[in-house]
């Protein structure tokens, strides 16, 4: 390869796309180094996804050790400690970032420990100012929590923050109606707290199904969260006793324990040294990227959140790989399917859904068929659980095709896994009817829909 390079590849950010494409780089033989300043794992592996989905289990035993009375158990003297909690999910995330180091090292990837910075053609500086030159750059540095700019959000914290609190917060505002914030409401209402969503427009989660979103607000409000709808903050300010008055444009002052910003996340790509080799950035800030994740510059390349195309682990991941094949590998160069990807919000209940909702295919197909199932699970019958699971299937009104499904209650994205591979395979509704169900199941809701 580039033998007057130092290195043929050299990646900046080691979460799931960095990681990924530095790892396959390296077994195409590609000599590879990485810089990471903070923890290899990314956002998913240390602040994200893994840490809050294992918050998102110890939540649910809540409602499971309540239902556990109807099934027979007496479960005596139950209590909840956050602190064993918070401190096993951190060893935890820790064993997982020795995992993803050692693969690295197994590679042999060259991994730095500290910051890094383009600072010339082909030329990337270290924090240690060590200078090193490769043939290919990869910025794969992520996105971090946007805090909104009112008085007094020096308070306000973060999903980052949100890991390691002391305590869990008696009363705590959310700020956002996005997937992080339904499900950190979730996870603090399981664990005692008194939680209120606040948002800047009348809806959540609006990617999603309008019957999901729905439903989901219906069973929040019935667990005790609170929706303040089309509020704005105008200044958070601290109390002599610890609390948070927050302020709000149109309501009367309300006191917290705790502000938390769940309202969307920014690229990271400041002090990355981009203007001196003339990288394209977007008006959000995001690296742009052609189909093939190349920057303007030939040679530097961008996946995952950096880019904000579609900010979820696993497109950064397929983003890195693809990247890594087809740069590195013997193959024609392909570039990832960014349609029909399969989504998941770790809710109480949780919502999954893949392809177009009804909104979107009616206004692409316009002739649709939509198909519902609306059903109490098992379980929640027996537990006297009143809380309903809901399914949708949209199909091309014209041809059958399935041009998408939602679900909403217990293992919603574990079924919708296999689901969205008969979605992405172009299925029809009329293959799902002629599978036969396994029962009793909810996933048999699915093939079962009339």
């Amino acid at each position: 390869m580039g033998e007057h390079y130092d290195y043929d590849l050299f990646t900046i950010g080691l979460g799931s796309g960095g990681t990924r494409a530095s790892r396959v780089a390296a077994a195409h033989g590609a000599r590879v180094a990485a810089a990471e300043e903070y923890r290899v794992g990314g956002t998913c592996v240390i602040r994200g996804c893994v840490p809050k989905k294992m918050l998102v289990y110890g939540a649910q035993f809540a409602e499971d050790l309540e239902d556990a009375t109807h099934f027979g158990w007496t479960v005596e003297g139950k209590s909840f400690d956050w602190v064993k909690l918070r401190d096993h999910v951190m060893r935890d995330v820790g064993r997982i970032e020795g995992i993803y180091t050692e693969t690295l090292e197994k590679h042999d990837v060259t991994l730095f420990h500290e910051r890094a910075e383009i600072t010339g053609d082909h030329q990337i500086t270290l924090a240690s100012g060590k200078v090193v030159t490769a043939k290919y750059i990869l910025l794969a540095t992520g996105a971090r929590p946007h805090v909104p700019d009112f008085k007094g959000h020096e308070h306000v914290i973060t999903s980052n923050e949100a890991f390691h609190l002391d305590k869990v917060p008696e009363c705590i505002l959310i700020l956002g109606g996005g997937y992080i914030a339904n499900e950190f409401a979730g996870i603090f209402n399981e664990f005692g707290a008194q939680v209120v969503i606040a948002q800047r427009s009348d809806t959540i989660l609006r990617h999603y199904d309008f019957a999901m979103r729905d439903r989901l607000m219906q069973l929040s409000l019935s667990k005790g969260i609170e929706f303040l709808f089309n509020t704005q903050i105008e200044e958070v300010v601290k109390q002599e006793d610890g609390m948070f008055e927050v302020r709000f444009k149109d309501k009367e002052p309300r006191h917290f324990d705790c502000v938390m910003a769940a309202t969307g996340r920014v690229p990271n790509i400041e002090g990355l040294g981009l203007d001196t080799v003339g990288v394209k950035t977007g008006e959000r800030g995001q690296i742009k990227v052609d189909e093939f994740s190349k920057t303007n510059v030939d040679y530097i390349y961008a996946v995952g959140d950096v880019t904000d195309r579609v900010q979820l682990t696993p497109v950064a991941i397929r983003e890195g790989q693809a990247f890594a094949d087809s740069v590195f590998g013997d193959k024609e160069p392909y570039a990832v399917d960014h349609t029909c990807i399969p989504s998941a919000v770790f809710s109480h209940p949780p919502i999954a859904a893949v392809g177009l909702n009804e909104r979107e295919a009616k206004d692409k197909y316009g002739q649709v068929a939509v198909y519902t199932s609306d059903f109490r699970p098992m379980k929640n019958v027996v537990a006297d659980r009143n809380e309903r699971s809901l399914i949708k299937m949209i199909c091309d009104g014209a041809s059958g095709k399935i041009l998408g499904i939602a679900m909403i209650g217990p293992d919603a994205p574990e079924i919708m896994q296999a689901a969205a591979v008969a979605v992405k395979a172009g299925m029809n509704k009329a293959d799902f009817d002629a599978t036969t169900a396994i029962h009793p199941t909810v996933a048999e809701e699915l093939v079962l829909l009339r």
